[in-house]
């Protein structure tokens, strides 16, 4: 990943994970807990492919399964969204553009149901069945819910963030000023029409001015024996 790719998403990542730490877990809303890291690699999986996206939901997984108060094993939130990440950089829009609300939104429901399927599913392979205590079809619902609630306040900024950044005005004038040595190279071993023909001009006079002195030359040999 890019220098400024990697920044950015840290940067969103730590953010998210803070507020939703710190703020909606505070909430106390009814079944789930609106999921802001989520959405946040939701946002940039839909703009940096599904690499991206699963290297962003590792690392955001992998925070939030150490960040407290944690009470899960290590790196199964890390896993759940690698999943969810790569999925999501799957249905990339063309050119990062977004057409309609209608298929982003699709994905954030897609990925709040998966998300808690997947979470579920995780946790009953390491022996955790907590889930089955606390009422799943609620939890489904709600965390589509909030998640389809707070997405049109999150992921088109998000996106628009990551595509700024991929235009980065920096890299730009870098790959133009190597452009321009790249053609004032080129200009230079080629040469323009009129240095060629100065070229070939310079050739002509030097050939015409040796066929001259062999003429004189001749006539002065020639001269010679006469006499």
């Amino acid at each position: 990943m890019r220098v400024n790719r990697i920044l950015l998403s840290s940067s969103l990542v730590v953010v998210a994970l803070v507020l939703q730490v710190s703020v909606l877990a505070r909430l106390h809303l009814p079944g789930a807990v609106p999921d802001l890291l989520l959405l946040t690699v939701l946002g940039l999986a839909m703009v940096y492919g599904h690499v991206g996206g699963a290297l962003i939901g590792f690392g955001a997984g992998l925070l939030a399964d150490l960040a407290p108060p944690a009470d899960h094993a290590a790196g199964r939130y890390a896993l759940v969204l690698c999943v969810i990440g790569y999925l999501a950089g799957l249905v990339k829009p063309e050119n990062g553009q977004l057409k309609s609300a209608t298929g982003p939104m699709a994905v954030v429901v897609a990925a709040a149901v998966g998300s808690i399927l997947l979470y579920a599913g995780v946790g009953t392979l390491v022996g955790d069945n907590a889930a089955r205590h606390v009422g799943l079809g609620g939890l489904l619902f709600t965390a589509a819910l909030y998640d389809l609630l707070l997405a049109p306040f999150v992921v088109p900024g998000i996106m628009a963030l990551a595509r700024r950044a991929e235009n980065d005005p920096l890299a730009e004038t870098t790959s133009a000023a190597k452009k321009n040595t790249d053609i004032s190279s080129g200009w230079l071993s080629s040469g323009t029409g009129l240095r060629i023909g100065s070229q070939r001009g310079g050739l002509g006079g030097l050939k015409v001015k040796a066929v001259r002195a062999r003429t004189a030359r001749a006539g002065r040999i020639k001269g010679v024996k006469r006499l």
